[in-house]
């Protein structure tokens, strides 16, 4: 199939630098690079990620109210001077 498309000037300069040094055409060693970039894209779309740790801790501490985040906010700076929050 013959189409158009749009490449990064230093990006073709390489691409043609490799079709010389491989005997082939520019044409060819773009599509050898998107054939290598699908197949580990569709690879790495199969993998299956590891499970997500999980931590029973009891949950909030007592009196907390996660839906008034000015509260938490009070919370996560206790302890620490103003400076440190400036």
């Amino acid at each position: 199939m013959r189409t158009t498309v749009t490449i990064d000037d230093a990006l073709y300069a390489q691409a043609k630098v490799r079709s010389a040094e491989a005997g082939s055409s520019v044409g060819s060693v773009i599509e050898e690079a998107l054939r290598a970039f699908l197949s580990h894209a569709d690879s790495a779309a199969g993998a299956e990620l590891a499970p997500l740790p999980v931590v029973d801790t009891g949950g909030t501490r007592p009196g907390v109210n996660l839906d008034d985040m000015s509260s938490v906010y009070d919370l996560l700076d206790e302890g620490r001077s103003l400076d440190a929050l400036r």
